[in-house]
């Protein structure tokens, strides 16, 4: 698992590396927005200090030490393995830097969007296995039958439809985009949550998350029934349980005594299916 990590990490820091764009990008955007911005640094455009070969787009006309002064700030002054080891040691402190997106520790924007993905991966889970598990095993008993059939197909065309573009086909839909506003567009909690009662907030809690919840499940809910279906199925062939049959023991009893137990294995070991 370590080799692995550090693996993906070190793929991840090249390709950054090399992908235009940046804090420097970023900041030398703000400033051609500016407008006159530059007149802080220098004189004007016909200053002798101002970079004509800089290697970021957009510098021209900055000065080099302003430049030279970002690359230092954000550590691109330093050789690419000492930004990683560097990288690897602050990781290893849990500082993960400041968010360009809202300006705050990247560590407090995970704590503050935690309960949300928390609750959208819970609830994700508990309705995949609840729906897919007793659906797997039923495509499984009955395999090759009109209803397996059915089930597969529309099965296959959820696992097609990206998780994202289902999610905006609902807020399109069903949350006031071109047809219905049966639920909100955005928040966990209306305005006036604390003064609901316990019945009113379970119900506008659930109001709220219905529409994440299903698009974030239609994925994981078509894996885990095809899963489940497929391990009842080879647990359902397998020699044991034509001796079982022989011996006269009721299908219940080579069911949940035997197959239902031995395949769950399978299914249990992939939990969860759902990571919200």
């Amino acid at each position: 698992m370590v080799p692995t990590l550090l693996g993906i990490m070190l793929i991840n820091f090249a390709l950054i590396q090399f992908v235009p764009g940046g804090p420097i990008e970023q900041i030398i955007s703000q400033i051609e927005e500016g407008g006159s911005a530059t007149d802080r640094f220098a004189g004007g455009a016909d200053s002798p200090s101002f970079s004509e070969n800089s290697k970021y787009e957009g510098a021209r006309g900055l000065p080099e030490d302003f430049i030279k002064d970002l690359e230092k700030q954000f550590g691109f002054d330093r050789p690419g393995h000492e930004r990683f080891l560097l990288m690897l040691k602050n990781y290893l402190k849990f500082d993960f830097g400041e968010s360009y997106f809202r300006s705050i520790d990247v560590l407090d924007l995970i704590l503050e969007k935690m309960p949300v993905s928390i609750t959208l991966g819970l609830w994700s889970t508990l309705i995949a296995y609840l729906i897919s598990i007793p659906l797997g095993v039923r495509k499984a008993v009955r395999d090759g039958s009109r209803f397996d059939t059915i089930t597969s197909a529309a099965i296959i065309v959820a696992y097609a439809i990206p998780g994202f573009l289902f999610a905006i086909l609902l807020l399109v839909l069903f949350a006031g985009g071109s047809y219905f506003q049966w639920f909100p567009l955005r928040g966990l909690t209306s305005e006036g949550f604390e003064n609901l009662s316990l019945l009113g907030k379970i119900l506008d809690y659930a109001w709220h998350i219905t529409l994440p919840v299903i698009a974030a499940t239609i994925a994981s809910f078509a894996t885990l029934t095809l899963l489940t279906k497929n391990s009842f199925l080879d647990e359902i062939k397998k020699q044991y349980v034509i001796t079982a049959r022989s011996k006269g023991l009721s299908e219940n009893n080579v069911f949940f005594g035997h197959v239902f137990r031995n395949a769950m294995l399978i299914i249990i070991a992939g939990f969860p299916p759902a990571g919200g």
